[in-house]
C-alpha cells in the first residue's frame, strides 16, 4: 500500500497494541520514533496519551549530552574512552532537574514527556530518565549521577517492560544495565551543573552493536505492529538477565565493530580503571 495513503494511527489503536503486550497499569520505558508510525492523531503528546489512559506509568530517555564538559586539569582515567571530542567551551549553562530540554535524537515523544508539567526528571546530568503516571516518583527518584541506571532497576524489579516502538535494540538503554550487572565498570563523564560547579556521572558505551543481542534477548521479546511501527517488547528482568548473561559469555557481542571505536574498545575490556576514586 502506498503509504500516503494508510489510514492515521489513533490513540484507540496504540492502546489496542498496549493492551495487546499486557503493558496497562506497568511501569514501561518506552524508547521511540514517533516517524516509525506514519501519521498520528495527535502526535507524540497522543502516543504518550494512551500510556496515561491505560494506566502505565511511562518512562522514557531525556538525555542532554550539551552539559558535558572535559575532566578537570590532570584527571584522566584510563580505559574511559576517548575524550578528545567533548566541546572546547563550557555551555551557557548548567544542568537541573527542573529543565524540560532533551537531546534532539531522543525524538518527539521524549520531549512532549520531559516538557510535561507533570513529570518527573531524574538527577543525572546528561542521561536523565523523565517519567509521567502514578509511579513516577518512586521510579525515577533513585537516579542520581552515579547511579545512572536506578531507574532502570527499579522497573526491572517491579515486573516491568521495555517497549521498543518503531527502534531496534541500539535504542535500548536497559543494555547498558546488563553491561553493568556482567561487571563492566561504566564510563565516568564530566556535566556542568546550573550552580557552576563540574561534577563526575556515570553514563553509558557505545549502542551501536547491540542489535547483536537479538538471538539472546529473543526469549523476551514480543513483536507487534501499530500502524507502520513495528513494536518490540520485553520484560525488564528477563532481558537484563539474558543479555548480561551473553555479555559476560561472548564480551565482544556489544561491540560496533568500528575498530576505531574507543567507547566499545574500552567497554569490552571492563570499562574505566579507578573509576571510583572520581568520588572521592
Amino acid at each position: 500500500m502506498n503509504p500516503a495513503m494508510q489510514a492515521s494511527v489513533t490513540t484507540a489503536g496504540i492502546r489496542r497494541g498496549i493492551r495487546g503486550h499486557g503493558l496497562s497499569g506497568k511501569i514501561v520505558v518506552v524508547h521511540s520514533s514517533l516517524a516509525s508510525f506514519g501519521t498520528v492523531e495527535g502526535g507524540a503528546a497522543a502516543v504518550a496519551q494512551a500510556f496515561l489512559d491505560e494506566g502505565c506509568t511511562m518512562v522514557v530517555p531525556a538525555f542532554s549530552y550539551w552539559y558535558e564538559v572535559s575532566p578537570p586539569p590532570g584527571v584522566r582515567l584510563e580505559r574511559n574512552a576517548d575524550q578528545s571530542m567533548l566541546p572546547a567551551s563550557r555551555p551557557a549553562r548548567g544542568f537541573s532537574a527542573g529543565l524540560a530540554e532533551v537531546s534532539r535524537e531522543m525524538g518527539a515523544i521524549p520531549a512532549w514527556v520531559a516538557a510535561h508539567p507533570d513529570r518527573r526528571r531524574g538527577n543525572h546530568p546528561l542521561n536523565s530518565f523523565a517519567a509521567l503516571g502514578p509511579r513516577a516518583d518512586e521510579v525515577i527518584g533513585g537516579q542520581s549521577p552515579r547511579d545512572v541506571y536506578a531507574p532502570l532497576r527499579a522497573v526491572a524489579a517491579d515486573g516491568g517492560c521495555i517497549a521498543l516502538l518503531g527502534v531496534n535494540l541500539t535504542a535500548m538503554t536497559l543494555i547498558h544495565l546488563a553491561e553493568q550487572m556482567a561487571g563492566r565498570e561504566l564510563f565516568v563523564g564530566w556535566a556542568l551543573l546550573a550552580d557552576g560547579t563540574t561534577i563526575p556521572a556515570r553514563v553509558g558505551s557505545c549502542s551501536r552493536g547491540f542489535e547483536g543481542l537479538a538471538a539472546a534477548l529473543a526469549p523476551a521479546e514480543a513483536v507487534s505492529a501499530v500502524g507502520s511501527s513495528r513494536w518490540r517488547v520485553f520484560g525488564a528482568e528477563r532481558a537484563a538477565d539474558l543479555a548480561a548473561r551473553e555479555i559476560s559469555r561472548r564480551p565482544g557481542v556489544t561491540s560496533c565493530g568500528d575498530p576505531s571505536c574507543a567507547q566499545c574498545r574500552d567497554a569490552v575490556a571492563g570499562g574505566p580503571i579507578g573509576a571510583a576514586a572520581s568520588w572521592d
